[in-house]
């Protein structure tokens, strides 16, 4: 009996011996960096060698889970860690250590994995964990589950991707809580969520799962930046309901350079200001040198303009907006891409196919927005210096400073000079013209959208802009009549003031009320020769937007009003041309989102008095087939009314004289263009050597109803006008693959297909100087940052471009004939540039270093007032090699 009992003692004792020893057990997940099993096979060793009892690494959830005794350190593990070379949430590798693991197990680096040292981001609390999620409607979600497994409280916060929890011990546990946040479908660093479920989730809800806990979601912004970005939400239309992220605004620290937006259902892609920075990039025309998206090509060898392509159109059927306020159109249509600096610009979005009808009516290949900078926690004031080997210096300075809680003030200024004589071809004509531009901008931000749900944002904008172009020598000052010398001027004077207004209803941030406004004067006094042209063009433009929910924000309308006064007096040679156009319309557009698709369905009616009553249907898209297959379709209708003189100045400096075939028309005899354009698009998303790889492949075609056909053809001594009688199409098929094939050094691939065709009155042909095919690499590599922020980044880009038709020149003499078609040729630009740390930045580059220029751009150089000489038959660049240096410093 005795025996008996004290087995049984024995037994006690060694189930509680174990019982303790169980309880003394410690069990905590970390953030490690790793990419493949190598890695997982690494850490698990160190973390075992360290101490840990059971070690536990996940390469999709990119934590550690370990358990350990009162006696090991969590530190010590960690430590070890990244002594093995994987960088932690507390301790980061030494570079020896992370640079001696194979290739294989090399993974993104971050600025916000730190040392103990010197912490960069918020170290987790005690009470702290990582859970996954984007929206409110992902807190909701996440903080119901929590107290559903036993929490007191939960708060979770997603700019942190934490959740806080207040819970008692004898009721429940960290566990518990964490395995029901993923039963509902958020990963975290303890449990991850069921594939099905989480696929389930609504599409605004579908983080990102490749993210490492401990990073930021780029889906996710600080509470100025959401205040701001609702601010610009409410007041310039954007497509998302209050608090979400705006385009153009959004500020995160990991935002990539150019990314293309998977929310929404258009094809958008966002180009941060961090893309223009590798290129030379001095105003908006040269601001898409590392896109594969637009074309940019000069239009005059006189002139020195450049003019964008989207989807195998010219410029002027693409919608060009400043702050999603109408910008270069009408008399600024040749011109006013160097009217934005490249300094100025926060970001671009670049809409492919049909916008929002929200935004006007004018918008048919696509919308081209540029944001200027307007966003700073902190007073920040830059100044940019650059000048080239041939004579040109810029001059930027930039100030974004807060003045209260409430309001913001962003000064800037531009100045730039082209003085040295560029003639490259030696023809005895410049390569660019000569001259001066002063512009200066004042931003002013009001922002009480959490208290009174006010925000206004008002500008001020006033450039002069002189230039001088022709034959070497020339003498604007002399008329042109009194000397031998070909000679062009252009002298603009261009003022605008706009304010956008938005109201946020209380209790109710899914609905809003904004109001737009902008004023513009344009004017330009311009000779080419012996002829003249002048312009003046004043625009009031106006639209008031509301947006709410029917039911809940699955369902989101936006309705609204625009009013639009365009004023026009023009003078060509002894020719006076005047019109008002006055255009009220109204608008509505509705946006369903299911669990894998998006639907915005919009129509605009528009009263033109001078092109009758528009109708504008456009629709959009999205279906994910899951978070990396991505399909979107689109359709839509515009119209515009054409500036012939203004849009096609490239060919005044010539000998052509310009006709017009009217047909009862109201603008100039003609009737107003009007295209359908329709569109697909699959993005692709999937890892290769690791990292994150993206391709997109997209067709767009676009029909016009009615056209003003731009006709060279008929004699190389006219230019004629006429309204289109037959078909007009262009179809644009580009695919583009982006990836990463080692640390810090980024992939661009492009190819581009076009068949643009046209009925002239000569017969059907291919519209003039539009490449079939192009090419396109970019090539991108940065070194590590040092201590002190600095860095080295090499750009390189390489765009070739197939052959053009060009227009008949047949009836010329043979010496001044053009073949039917150019060569095909290849452009080549890099930079190199130096951050000496956060403040300072030198960078030296080359445009064309191939050196590929058209050497007979002018038609009969020798005699620019005969009858054959043209300054309009440019296909390629007019200047060779050309070498620049630049500054920036930061204050």
């Amino acid at each position: 009996m005795k025996l008996y009992i004290s087995r049984i003692i024995l037994g006690i004792f060694l189930v509680s011996a174990s019982f303790i020893s169980a309880q003394s057990l410690s069990k905590n997940s970390f953030m490690v960096k790793g990419n493949c099993n190598m890695c997982k096979e690494r850490i698990e060793s160190a973390a075992k060698k360290a101490g840990a009892k059971t070690a536990v690494y996940s390469v999709d959830l990119q934590t550690l889970t370990i358990e350990t005794d009162n006696a090991v350190s969590a530190d010590g593990i960690l430590k070890e860690v990244a002594d093995a070379g994987h960088d932690n949430e507390k301790f980061k590798a030494s570079e020896s250590s992370y640079q001696a693991l194979p290739g294989c197990c090399h993974y993104e680096r971050s600025a916000q994995i730190v040392t103990t040292e010197k912490p960069d981001y918020p170290v987790k609390k005690e009470n702290e964990f990582y859970v996954k999620g984007n929206c409110e409607s992902c807190k909701a979600r996440i903080e119901k589950a929590a107290k559903e497994a036993g929490a007191d409280a939960a708060e979770w916060n997603a700019e942190t991707q934490t959740v806080a929890l207040n819970f008692d011990l004898a009721k429940t546990s960290s566990d518990k809580i964490l395995k029901k946040i993923a039963e509902v479908g958020h990963d975290n660093e303890k449990y991850r969520s069921n594939d099905n479920i989480y696929k389930n989730l609504p599409s605004c809800c579908l983080y990102d799962r490749a993210i490492p806990f401990g990073e930021a979601n780029p889906k996710v912004h600080s509470e100025e930046a959401e205040a701001q970005e609702h601010l610009e939400h409410t007041v310039s239309n954007a497509e998302r309901s209050a608090g979400k992220a705006i385009e153009g605004v959004t500020i995160t620290g990991s935002k990539a350079s150019t990314s293309l937006q998977k929310k929404e259902a258009g094809l958008v892609f966002n180009i941060d200001k961090k893309e223009l920075l590798k290129a030379a990039c001095c105003n908006l025309s040269e601001s898409f040198e590392t896109n594969a998206t637009v074309d940019v090509s000069f239009s005059n060898a006189v002139t020195g303009t450049k003019q964008l392509k989207m989807l195998g159109l010219d410029q002027k059927y693409t919608s060009l907006t400043k702050e999603l306020l109408p910008e270069i159109r009408g008399l600024a249509s040749a011109y006013g891409l160097n009217f934005i600096p490249g300094r100025w610009i926060e970001s671009i979005q670049l809409t492919k196919g049909g916008s929002t009808v929200t935004n006007g009516y004018e918008s048919i290949t696509g919308q081209i927005n540029t944001e200027l900078l307007k966003n700073a926690k902190e007073p920040e004031t830059s100044l940019n210096l650059f000048a080239d080997f041939n004579g040109r210096t810029e001059a930027n300075i930039t100030s974004v400073s807060p003045i209260n809680e409430k309001w913001s003030q962003t000064f800037l200024l531009h100045g730039n000079g082209t003085f040295g004589d560029t003639d490259m071809n030696d023809d005895g004509f410049l390569d660019r013209p000569k001259g001066t531009q002063l512009n200066a901008a004042y931003l002013l931000n009001y922002n009480d959208l959490e208290k009174s749900g006010l925000g206004s944002h008002f500008g001020i904008n006033f450039i002069k802009d002189e230039r001088t172009s022709g034959q070497i020598g020339f003498d604007k000052k002399i008329p042109q009549e009194k000397q031998s010398l070909y000679g062009v001027g252009i002298d603009i004077s261009r003022f605008q003031v706009w304010n956008k207004t938005g109201y946020v209803f209380k209790g109710k941030p899914y609905q809003s009320l904004g109001w737009m406004n902008q004023y513009t004067y344009h004017q330009q006094d311009s000779f080419f020769g012996l002829r003249n042209y002048s312009g003046k063009q004043q625009t009031y433009y106006s639209n008031l937007i509301f947006e709410s929910i029917l039911g809940n924000t699955n369902h989101k309308y936006k309705a609204g009003a625009s009013f639009m006064y365009d004023g026009y007096d023009e003078t060509y040679l002894t020719g006076n041309f005047k019109r008002n156009e006055i255009v009220p319309g109204a608008f509505a557009e509705y946006t369903l989102t299911g669990l894998k698709y998006t639907l915005v369905a919009g129509a605009r009616v528009d009263f033109h008095n001078l092109a009758g009553t528009q109708l504008t249907p456009r629709l959009n898209f999205k279906y994910d087939f899951t978070p990396q297959t991505i399909l979107r379709l689109s359709a839509g209708r515009g119209f515009r009314t054409a500036n012939v003189f203004a849009e096609s100045q490239q060919y005044f400096a010539s000998n052509r004289s310009i006709q017009i075939l009217g047909n009862g028309g109201n603008i100039y005899g003609l009737k107003p263009e009007i295209a359908w354009n329709y569109g697909a698009s699959l993005q692709q998303e999937f890892k290769i050597f690791g990292r994150k790889s993206t391709v997109v492949a997209d067709f767009f075609r676009t029909d016009f109803q009615d056209q003003v056909m731009v006709d060279p053809d008929r004699s190389p001594q006219q230019l004629v006008f006429y309204n289109l009688e037959g078909k007009s199409f262009a179809n644009s098929f580009q695919t583009q693959w982006d990836f990463m094939p080692f640390k810090n050094f980024k992939v661009r691939l492009a190819y581009k297909y076009y068949d643009v065709q046209a009925d002239y009155l000569s017969g059907r042909r291919e519209v003039p100087f539009m490449a079939k095919h192009r090419g396109f690499v970019n090539l991108a590599y940065a070194t590590n940052k040092n201590s002190k922020g600095g860095f080295w980044s090499f750009d390189t880009t390489l765009n070739a471009v197939g052959k053009q038709r060009l227009p008949d020149t047949y009836s010329n003499p043979a010496a001044f004939r053009l073949p039917a078609y150019s060569g095909s040729y290849a452009v080549l630009n890099a930079q190199v540039s130096k951050n000496f740390n956060k403040k300072i930045r030198v960078y030296a580059g080359g445009e064309n270093l191939t050196s590929y220029y058209q050497k007979n751009a002018i038609v009969d150089v020798k005699n620019p007032f005969g009858n054959y000489f043209d300054g309009g038959m440019v296909y390629a660049p007019v200047m060779k090699a050309n070498f620049y240096v630049g500054l920036d410093v930061s204050f």
